[in-house]
């Protein structure tokens, strides 16, 4: 299969946002009091770093990340769930070559993508997962059918595979994840293991969404780390560890997988928010800044509550990420502002 090119997949993502938005009512894009809509996403934590990012690489990264955070958005927007939001916005990064889920995976030391996904409706709750799966184009949506048409919470590799086929999920041969960019990449890192960590190897996808119900939901993909013992799963499928919701909350995180499985923390901010009345802001900076970093982790997170509150922070060189809300926030960014923040 020949190597998309970014700039049309963009461009056919935009158009096809643009006619979804246009088709809703007026009233509904400028805002008629009703319950607030958000969404928040991430492409990825301890990414390229700024030195080496061009300006064509930096554009072309915006555009796939503005195409899927307003793909979500406009599933808000017709009064879709927040469980359909952060399903498409990270399906559409799964899609996207440029970042490490679905076509993009990195390989493992095998030369294999080896992917994990995760989804959690804060309603219920209820939560499905998958990893290790070799063979499933959009894994989000295997994670989804796990929740939605099973007893379970999370399957894995073969069994995974079986389910998949057993429900119409689109599979795909081994070759279609082994673009030239991750062969290349898998080849430098098992000559000099410490130049994946240097070339952003390691990264996730995910999305934080709340509904006009009032809803939050959040979803999670990865291909995991470059050059990985086959078999090894981080912590995107880990309910709890890289992705969480609530009726309160929802988060999905990015960065060094052991860490955040060790210190569960994509739970672990809702519940310093919850438990210390702390506000978002506050826990998700707890959380990230002293309890993440205190523990030799690198990584970062988004995250949303039921009042719209959309927080992102890393303590990483980067985060790819992008907010959109209906109080009019919309953005998009990398790295962290002239103040050395993040926003």
């Amino acid at each position: 299969m020949p190597h998309p090119r970014t700039s049309s997949v963009a461009a056919i993502a935009a158009a096809g946002i643009a006619a979804a938005i246009a088709a809703v009512p007026a009233c509904a894009q400028a805002g008629d009091g009703a319950r607030p809509i958000a969404i928040a996403i991430h492409g990825g934590a301890g990414v390229i770093e700024p030195a080496r990012m061009t300006a064509a690489k930096a554009a072309s990264y915006r555009a796939g990340l503005e195409a899927a955070l307003d793909a979500g958005y406009a599933v808000l927007e017709r009064g879709g769930s927040a469980l359909d939001a952060v399903t498409a916005a990270v399906r559409m990064l799964e899609d996207d070559p440029q970042f490490n889920a679905g076509r993009g995976a990195v390989l493992n030391h095998e030369g294999d993508a080896e992917l994990d996904a995760a989804v959690m409706d804060g309603t219920g709750p209820r939560a499905g997962a998958v990893a290790a799966v070799r063979h499933v184009k959009n894994p989000v949506d295997l994670a989804r059918l796990v929740m939605e048409k099973s007893n379970h919470v999370l399957l894995v590799a073969g069994g995974a595979e079986d389910f998949a086929l057993e429900h119409g999920v689109v599979l795909v041969p081994r070759s279609y994840f082994r673009t030239e960019a991750r062969e290349r990449e898998l080849e430098e890192e098992r000559r000099t293991p410490a130049a994946g960590a240097a070339k952003g190897s390691r990264g996730t996808v995910g999305a934080v969404a709340l509904d006009r119900g009032g809803h939050l939901a959040a979803a999670t993909s990865t291909g995991g780390l470059s050059n990985k013992l086959p078999g090894r799963v981080g912590d995107t499928p880990l309910i709890g560890a890289g992705t969480y919701a609530s009726t309160d909350c929802a988060v999905s995180g990015t960065g060094q997988g052991e860490y955040f499985i060790r210190g569960v923390i994509a739970y672990d901010i809702c519940a310093v928010a919850q438990y210390t009345h702390a506000t978002l802001a506050a826990a998700v900076h707890e959380v990230i800044q002293e309890r993440l970093k205190r523990a030799g982790g690198e990584g970062g997170a988004i995250a949303l509550d039921a009042a719209g509150n959309i927080v992102m922070d890393f303590n990483s060189v980067g985060m790819f990420r992008g907010a959109r809300d209906s109080r009019g926030r919309r953005e998009v960014a990398m790295y962290r502002d002239g103040k050395g923040q993040a926003p």
